[in-house]
């Protein structure tokens, strides 16, 4: 039996909730889902430029796992790139650092302090509000 995936911390979820190629016609069931936790490592390895034992760290896993993370998510990403696919971004086994809320009229996603008994969107002032879990 296989031993339980711990969560892995990620500081921000990503900003999308999926990518389409442009010009070109799909199924629907051609997507390539990118977890949560694989686009963090994604972000802090080649975006953030760190180290896998520094962004280890941040993601609070061994580097060995960050390895592994951060392959599948080339991998998928190189996937959906040469086989046109769709890109979704999906939870996963993510465990976020704030807790962070999604405007279900704006899509605009964003965190609040806990003093701030209004859960509305800054940006539209809606308070069609979720949790993003």
């Amino acid at each position: 039996m296989a031993r339980p995936k711990t969560l892995r911390k990620v500081v921000k979820p990503p900003g999308f909730k999926g990518y389409k190629p442009y010009g070109h016609q799909q199924d629907k069931a051609k997507c390539v889902e990118l977890l949560y936790e694989e686009y963090e490592a994604l972000k802090l390895a080649d975006y953030d430029l760190m180290t896998h034992q520094e962004a280890s760290k941040v993601m609070g896993v061994s580097r060995a796992t960050f390895a592994r993370i951060y392959e599948r998510a080339r991998r998928k990403m190189a996937e959906a790139l040469v086989e046109v696919k769709e890109i979704k971004a999906v939870y996963g086994h993510a465990l976020l650092d704030k807790s962070w809320l999604v405007c279900r009229s704006c899509n605009a996603r964003f965190t609040i302090p806990k003093t701030v008994d209004d859960r509305n969107c800054p940006v539209c002032k809606s308070f069609n509000v979720e949790t993003i879990k």
